[in-house]
Formats: structure tokens, sequence, C-alpha cells
């Protein structure tokens, strides 16, 4: 069973990560062939969050990245863990399916604006509007 890997800022988008996690694992089709991984699904362990999200990223055969207004946390080279998953995603040669949320960009963090160009040369990403739109979208790009 291949793992989908899926990259958020957390608080931002919570209710759209837990949509995709239920969405897949309800659906009789795709339940048969992914199981998805949530970073907050994890219980407590002794390992770095960045070392883990890093390993479950390599584990992973899709990397699903949803992209708000925020970037979240940066760390001291200034990257938040949503980049990072990315960038590391990119170099592991995963399959990278990109949703932004929303259509105004007006409202979004400076480096999140350039994060969404940066994935926009790299793969085709799609914007949506709500969560039922996301999952559609997710849909097509997985039975493809």
């Amino acid at each position: 069973m291949d793992q989908i890997f899926v990259s958020s800022v957390q608080k931002e988008l919570q209710a759209d990560r837990y949509a995709v996690r239920d969405f897949v694992h309800g659906n009789e089709l795709l339940s048969q062939f992914f199981r998805v991984f949530l970073f907050e699904d994890l219980p407590p362990t002794d390992r770095r969050a960045d070392e883990v999200y890093l390993d479950e990223v390599a584990k992973s055969r899709i990397y699903v990245g949803l992209f708000g207004n925020e970037y979240g946390w940066e760390d001291d080279g200034g990257l938040s863990p949503t980049e990072k998953e990315f960038d590391f995603a990119a170099k592991q040669r995963k399959r990278r399916f990109i949703f932004v949320r929303g259509y105004d960009d007006k409202n979004r963090h400076p480096k999140m604006k350039k994060l969404i160009r940066k994935a926009g040369d790299e793969v085709v990403r799609r914007r949506y509007a709500d969560t039922d739109e996301m999952l559609r979208l997710l849909y097509g790009s997985l039975i493809r």
C-alpha cells in the first residue's frame, strides 16, 4: 500500500488535512491502494520533528501539499517545515500534488507566495475554494 504524505501549516489547514485522510481511508477504491500520513496522528516520540517528517516523506510515494496563506514556523535557515518537505519530496523524486487554497493572494505570507511560485515552476498545481473542491481534484490526481 502506498503512503500519501500530507504537508501544510497544520493549524491553518487542519480541516483540509483531516478531510484528505478521511476521504482516502473512507473511499472503497482509494483505501485499497493508499494510506495517509498526518504528522499529528503520531504518538509522542523521542526524535526531532524534522527527522520524523522527512523520514515519512521518504517512505511516501506521494506528497500532497496544501498551501494556504500562512508560511509557518521558520527554522534557523528561514525555511518552514512545509517548504522543507516540498523540497525533500522533489529531491526524492516523489509524485507531488499541490493544492492552493483560495484564489486571492493578497493576504498570503510573502514566503508562501514564493513557495507557490516555486511549486508552479516544477509541477502543475491547482487552486481550490473549499474542501470539497480540493477532494475532487485530489481524487482525479490519485486515479491518474
